[in-house]
């Protein structure tokens, strides 16, 4: 990269998609196209020299929380709902790869056939090689989210941000869809987001990156070129920290 050349405002990222980004505007399921163009910008920031590391959820294939909520048992929904993780990140892998990224899926729960089982060093390394590594299956445990997954890995891998991909322009004072005259937040502290109960991620993965200072940046998926952006350190979405 030429002096000349602006230099990426992080080294190493997180990028959190949920289930529904690759849906596009199907009701259930994976829209090839959308990620394949997820792909496209993902590979756009490695080329830039940027580490990263991906956290996907399962919401377009299983939700383990509404299930629990019809009479399903919580722990067998989510892990259903980890399961459904996996299958997104496969989809993924396949896209990326296509793109001429190398990949590596990395699970919390062990399926040594179709994945890596999780080792924090040897995830490290991926990174290291440059590869880009997908965590699935959440953390492997019940009662938590791919938001606190998002949390934790990030911080196992020191990140020094997480970006957290919706489909709305950053945070809002309520949901724009169903209220056009909500605010948009430029920058907001953490205590902000448990205070106002911002519904951009649950309470416990907010509490992890404000007790390690870790900055999360919400932004539009499907602007295209947004990621980069966000990566270049241009003020675009929500900024959330100290």
């Amino acid at each position: 990269m030429s002096e000349s050349t602006p230099r990426p405002a992080y080294r190493r990222v997180l990028l959190k998609l949920s289930g529904e980004a690759l849906m596009g505007s199907q009701t259930f399921g994976i829209d090839r196209a959308v990620a394949a163009q997820i792909a496209r910008e993902v590979g756009e920031i490695r080329a830039l020299g940027v580490e990263t590391a991906i956290v996907i959820g399962g919401g377009n294939i299983f939700r383990g929380v509404a299930a629990s909520a019809v009479g399903m048992d919580r722990a067998q929904a989510d892990y259903m709902g980890m399961l459904g993780t996996v299958i997104n990140a496969l989809a993924l892998q396949d896209s990326l790869e296509q793109e001429g990224v190398v990949t590596r899926v990395v699970t919390a729960i062990e399926m040594r056939s179709v994945a890596e089982p999780f080792v924090r060093r040897r995830a490290l390394r991926h990174i290291e090689k440059g590869r880009v590594v997908i965590f699935a299956a959440g953390t492997g445990n019940p009662y938590f989210t791919t938001d606190t997954a998002a949390a934790l890995r990030a911080m196992e891998i020191k990140a020094e941000v997480i970006l957290k991909a919706t489909k709305v322009d950053g945070i809002y004072s309520a949901d724009p869809v169903t209220h056009p005259d909500a605010t948009k937040f430029e920058t907001l502290t953490y205590l902000d987001v448990l205070d106002k109960r911002l519904k951009v991620m649950d309470a416990t993965a907010i509490s992890l990156c404000m007790d390690n200072k870790l900055p999360i940046v919400v932004f539009n998926l499907r602007t295209h070129g947004n990621m980069r952006r966000a990566i270049m350190g241009e003020p675009i979405g929500t900024t959330v920290r100290a």
